[in-house]
């Protein structure tokens, strides 16, 4: 029973010490600022070079007893663990502000004392000199994370793209984020975005005179295929009211006239002289129809000559030359 319980004991022992480095290592310097001219103050007025930490899991993880560090000879694995602490800064115990709950920043005043605060360090940074960082463990020998910071202009940070994120970049003053998330989404106005993506105004140009040409073009085939239609319908109302047309249709028709005629003779001869039996059949047909019915003309059967006298035989007119 004693060795079940001895050996539970070192399995728990075993998880709980896997489980705190890896809680050990969601905590990462995030953004660090080496020459604080005008940017944030502390507590007494003071603007001293800062460094932020991150805690990136969605557990909180107290960060007392860690260790940060500028001199790069705690990088010596020879170096025994008193003599390293000697080059270290350590984050002390008694605020509550070194509990980091899940997403939550810290911010630590560098080159300071820390008698004046727990977030008071005496880590040594030079402005004018790169400078790397080194996060450690309460135990002073794990390195949990570590940065090399460049020269930077007065106020600009250097900080992670994203909490956490494995790229860096230099951010200009107006973009830096002390104490809260590296990455900030902000609304910007459809002008400002503009302004920011062409400041010179090129793109909007191209854009405007493309657009302008654009609809000059569409305007240029409207208006050449109307002219096309309407001159087409002019010409058609044209050719429809000529005269010569007119008398064209009609030499048609007459020749279909003449053609009718010339073959009704080739079938019947010239007595028929181009006209078709049928009419010669309705003809003869009504004029009987007239004589049985007595609708025809009745004439008297008297010829009458009203006499008029033309004097052609007047000699007097016929010797025109002798008129006076």
């Amino acid at each position: 029973m004693n060795k079940f319980g001895l050996l539970l004991g070192i399995m728990l022992g075993s998880v709980s010490a896997v489980s705190y480095g890896q809680m050990s290592e969601s905590i990462k310097l995030n953004e660090v600022m080496t020459n604080n001219a005008t940017s944030l103050q502390d507590e007494y007025g003071q603007r001293e070079a800062w460094v932020e930490i991150a805690n990136i899991s969605y557990s909180t993880y107290n960060v007392r007893g860690m260790f940060l560090t500028t001199d790069r000879a705690v990088l010596n694995p020879d170096m025994s663990v008193p003599e390293r602490i000697k080059r270290m800064s350590i984050i002390p115990n008694g605020d509550a502000r070194t509990n980091l709950s899940a997403r939550q920043h810290l911010l630590f005043h560098c080159n300071s004392n820390p008698r004046l605060g727990a977030l008071h360090l005496s880590v040594k940074i030079d402005p004018a000199k790169p400078t790397w960082i080194g996060l450690y463990d309460g135990n002073a020998t794990q390195l949990i994370d570590s940065v090399t910071v460049p020269v930077l202009a007065p106020d600009q940070s250097y900080a992670r793209e994203r909490d956490g994120a494995a790229i860096w970049q230099i951010k200009p003053k107006d973009a830096v984020t002390p104490g809260i998330s590296n990455y900030i989404q902000v609304d910007e106005s459809k002008v400002a975005k503009l302004k920011r993506n062409d400041p010179y105004g090129f793109g909007i140009t191209v854009l405007a005179m493309g657009i302008v040409f654009f609809c000059l073009a569409l305007l240029c085939v409207f208006f050449t295929l109307f002219g096309m239609f309407m001159k087409h319908r002019s010409a058609a109302k044209k050719m429809a009211s000529i005269q010569p047309l007119k008398a064209g249709m009609k030499t048609v028709e007459k020749t279909v006239e003449i053609g009718h005629k010339t073959n009704v003779i080739l079938q019947d001869g010239l007595k028929s002289k181009g006209i078709d039996k049928e009419t010669y059949i309705a003809v003869i047909a009504l004029a009987i129809q007239q004589y049985t019915n007595n609708v025809h003309d009745v004439e008297s059967g008297i010829i009458t000559i009203k006499p008029k006298t033309t004097e052609w035989d007047d000699a007097y007119i016929q010797m025109k030359q002798f008129h006076e």
